[in-house]
């Protein structure tokens, strides 16, 4: 690990005016940040702890919803009382990423932000384009058993990680945000995370600078909230794909997919399938795919795990 300085903020604007200095990089549970500064994948200069901001509440919004604090952690979110009750789909994924000390350490704008768990990204001795711009990509013609189907491109094939961003993205949060200058945003969550086109390591929205201070979800979506994931072993794995849906009393609802594109996945348009079944809403939503060998068999993976869901929630 290379030499860096730390602070520890006492206010927002504190923080985000300390992106400043050149290498800054925010720095909360430290899940992931940690383990790429130890392979020296992430070389920040200088970390600047955001944990003292007070932003751990979940507080109830005056449109219905819920407005959960960027340091709020994975734990205590998914065992918080409305969330399990009016937004079962995120609590589900939530208990279904990582180990219990994990979770007590991840906060909900670290889990937006995971870098992926591609293999090429993580061997320092390969091309990636997320880690060095411009170097290749050794993914593309390598092993991708575990890499992207879906909104992949001649530079990238990687997944995003995360979870909880599924839920998140079926529940089409917002994400709120402040900058150095101090002034505010809010990000809908379908358009957070970036597609990686010809700039892979730009992976989301944010300016430079910018803080996440919460995330925003709006009235609750009435329904049966599921969340199926499918991995190479029980627990403590990232998802080969995952498939997050509200199903309706009347067929109609939402869904979402993980581990085969590197943003959570949803096609509006293929949810008005949904009352013709599994097999109707997969050829819209997942129209386009560019599988290999080693990856294909994410796409009838995904067809089978949603006619589960729908069996599931009609018997």
């Amino acid at each position: 690990m290379k030499p860096f300085t730390y602070q520890r903020a006492g206010s927002i604007q504190e923080a985000a005016a300390a992106t400043q200095r050149p290498g800054a990089k925010f720095i909360a549970g430290g899940t992931n940040l940690l383990d790429l500064m130890k392979l020296q994948i992430e070389a920040p200069a200088h970390l600047i702890d955001v944990n003292g901001l007070g932003l751990d509440r979940i507080e109830k919004t005056e449109s219905g919803g819920l407005r959960i604090g960027a340091l709020v952690r994975n734990t205590d979110l998914a065992a918080d009382r409305r969330v399990r009750r009016d937004y079962g789909v995120l609590s589900r994924a939530l208990l279904a990423g990582a180990s219990g000390q994990l979770r007590n350490k991840a906060t909900t704008a670290g889990h937006l932000l995971q870098r992926t768990r591609c293999p090429y990204f993580y061997d320092t001795n390969q091309a990636c384009n997320k880690r060095q711009p411009g170097s290749g990509c050794a993914a593309i013609g390598g092993y991708a058993r575990q890499l992207g189907v879906l909104g992949v491109s001649d530079h990238c094939i990687a997944t995003h990680p995360s979870d909880m961003a599924i839920a998140m993205r079926l529940l089409d949060a917002t994400v709120e945000t402040v900058d150095p200058a101090g002034a505010t945003r809010a990000i809908p969550i379908a358009d957070f995370h970036r597609l990686p086109g010809t700039t892979p390591h730009v992976e989301t929205a944010l300016k430079p600078g910018e803080l996440i201070t919460a995330v925003t979800l709006p009235r609750p979506v009435e329904g049966t909230h599921v969340y199926h994931k499918v991995r190479d072993r029980a627990s403590y794995a990232f998802a080969l794909i995952s498939v997050a849906a509200i199903i309706k009393p009347d067929g109609t609802g939402r869904v979402a997919v993980g581990g085969v594109a590197p943003k959570p996945w949803r096609v509006e348009e293929a949810e008005a399938e949904l009352p013709r079944g599994a097999q109707a809403v997969s050829a819209k939503l997942l129209a386009g795919a560019r599988a290999t060998r080693d990856n294909a068999f994410k796409l009838p993976l995904v067809e089978r795990t949603l006619a589960g869901i729908l069996a599931e929630v009609r018997a």
